[in-house]
């Protein structure tokens, strides 16, 4: 029986709950609280259902950078993914880097390039939803981002995207790339079992390093500063005076 192969790219982000301090317009990591992105989440429980409906699925994660990246590579096995490869000397902090050094690791891993290519619908540290549609191109495969429902029978994906006002409908063929909206399904939590096997995994590695340039150049950080100014009106006219003459106008 043909094995379908499924990847899952994943990152690795700061929790939300995190403090986020600037030092000489250098982001503070030292007390940052290192997750799985969320978004990610999603997708490597989509790919791990696919596992379970069909035999004949083997599902592999894929994250860009160094050794720190083993937890939320083994995180992912502990959800289900059968294996792990960490993509080395990748950089995280450019979409079309990551999305070239992505490009590299998959080709390289696989004998062929796999049916299927999960992503979350972006990082949440950033926030630019690029890598899973430039990693598509690279990679000559179609695309839909966003995704909230699917479904697939044989080689044909039916997928469902919320855009405002409606609901978009797409039906692709593999290979393909999709990137995991929220909504899509509901992550399943690791159990201490799945932990402790998970950590006795082998981790693969890839040489992602390419020769190319970043298309984002980052300057210096600093904290915004937010300042307060209350006050309590008693009328709405006097509410329209305070438009009028503190913003403006209308």
């Amino acid at each position: 029986m043909e094995v379908m192969e499924i990847a899952v790219c994943i990152n690795r982000v700061p929790d939300t709950g995190s403090r986020i301090d600037v030092r000489n317009g250098v982001i503070e990591t030292s007390r940052l609280n290192m997750v799985l992105n969320p978004y990610d989440e999603y997708a490597i429980e989509e790919a791990v259902r696919f596992k379970e409906r069909h035999p004949a699925v083997a599902v592999t994660a894929f994250s860009a950078g160094g050794e720190e990246r083993y937890d939320v590579l083994r995180k992912a096995m502990a959800m289900g993914v059968d294996k792990a490869c960490l993509v080395e000397n990748g950089k995280d902090d450019d979409s079309y880097v990551v999305a070239a050094s992505l490009c590299k690791a998959i080709r390289e891993y696989y004998p062929e390039l796999p049916d299927l290519v999960f992503c979350g619908r972006e990082s949440s540290d950033c926030n630019r939803a690029q890598v899973p549609l430039m990693l598509a191109e690279m990679l000559g495969f179609a695309a839909v981002s966003a995704v909230t429902k699917l479904e697939m029978h044989n080689r044909e994906i039916k997928v469902w995207r919320e855009i405002e006002g409606g609901i978009e409908e797409y039906v692709l063929h593999t290979p393909a790339v999709i990137s995991a909206e929220k909504g899509l399904n509901h992550p399943r939590k690791t159990n201490v079992k799945a932990v402790v096997k998970a950590r006795k995994q082998p981790v693969a590695h890839v040489d992602g390093s390419i020769e190319e340039s970043p298309r984002i150049l980052y300057g210096t950080f600093f904290s915004v500063e937010r300042s307060r100014n209350c006050k309590f009106l008693e009328t709405a006219g006097d509410l329209v005076r305070v438009l009028h003459e503190e913003r403006g106008g209308l």
